[in-house]
């Protein structure tokens, strides 16, 4: 099995080797930023109010061509409420409910991933946008 080299952590002006990306001490530091998901508002009412009633409505992954590269909704299971088109901020800010389910969308965990990280770069990405 071939081992992977040593490179630097890759979070800027840190000094510290890793195995790739970025270091313990830094991904630690990461998350601590990030929050509880409590802290960013996906609470008790988060789950009982828009995550079940959003994954009961779509049980299959409902992505679109537009979301991704597979040209057609995958039809995986879906596992993951996902604020759509707007995400849980633009919602708040707007005044509006972002618990209510019509706010949301299901997705299977591999699209909810890539939507993620396109529109909500968080961690390193955030760091380099």
């Amino acid at each position: 099995m071939a081992r992977r080299t040593l490179t630097v952590c890759t979070t800027p002006g840190c000094p510290e080797y890793t195995r790739g990306g970025r270091c313990a001490d830094c991904r630690t530091k990461a998350e601590q930023r990030r929050g509880s998901s409590t802290e960013r508002g996906y609470g008790a009412r988060h789950r009982t109010a828009f995550r079940a009633a959003v994954l009961a409505r779509d049980p299959v992954c409902v992505c679109t061509a537009e979301d991704h590269d597979h040209g057609q909704p995958c039809g995986a299971r879906s596992l993951h409420a996902d604020h759509y088109p707007r995400d849980r901020r633009e919602l708040a800010a707007a005044s509006e409910d972002p618990n209510d389910p019509r706010h949301g969308r299901g997705l299977c965990g591999p699209c909810h991933s890539r939507e993620t990280a396109r529109h909500q770069p968080g961690g390193w990405a955030a760091d380099h946008a």
